[in-house]
Formats: structure tokens, sequence, C-alpha cells
């Protein structure tokens, strides 16, 4: 499964490649990086229907995850991706703003990834 992982902070990539680097090595996730909201939509754009999930952060300069959210679900992909938006603010706002336009998960950081890799069984 492809995984495109989307954050404004790019010490996420060693912490997702540490915590699944037994999966990936089994190639059972491939993850890609995007380190802000424009950069995600570039990548979709260019490899349309490889991802498979989307995991973004909300809080990011430029274009925020919910206004990434809303792009995807509204005008890009048929079907959309499944999409787990991430926030170090567990707020019922952002969330529910989150669900309202789409989002199919809402995780709080840090992220708990015994509790992701689970979710992410689902998925496959």
């Amino acid at each position: 499964m492809k995984i495109l992982v989307v954050d404004d902070e790019q010490d996420v990539q060693i912490l997702f490649e540490q915590r699944f680097r037994k999966e990936i090595k089994n190639g059972d996730f491939v993850f890609v990086f995007a380190f802000s909201g424009e950069e995600a939509l570039e990548y979709l754009n260019k490899h349309e229907h490889e991802a498979v999930l989307i995991l973004s952060d909300i809080n990011m300069p430029g274009m925020s995850g919910l206004q990434l959210l809303e792009v995807i679900k509204t005008k890009y992909y048929k079907p959309p991706p499944t999409v787990m938006m991430i926030t170090a603010y567990g707020d019922a706002e952002n969330f529910n703003t989150a669900k309202q336009l789409g989002a199919d998960d809402f995780l709080t950081k840090p992220v708990d990834f015994i509790s992701l890799k689970e979710k992410l069984k689902t998925i496959q």
C-alpha cells in the first residue's frame, strides 16, 4: 500500500521510516512524503490513484491540511483515497471540520504508531 504523509516537519519522514522499518522492508507499505499541502497536490497530480492512504497534518504554513483535504475530497480523485488527519490539537473544532470535509479518521500527535498500524491493517 502506498501512503502519502503530508507534514511540514521534515523529521516526520525519519520517524515513519523507523517505526515502519519492518513493513517497508517486507514491501507491505511504501511511504512518500510531502512537506506542504501544495507539494502533496503536486505529487497527487503526477501520480493519480497511486496513494491509497493520505496521512496529513492539519496545521501547516500555506495550505493547511484541512484545505488539502477539501481539495482532495471535492475536486480531484474519484474515488478519493482514504484520508487520516493528524494534529497536535485534539480540539472539537478541528475534528468537526475534518469530519465535515470528509476525513476518514482523525489522529493526534504524538502519533500512537501501534494504533496506527492496527488501523492500516483494516485498509489494506
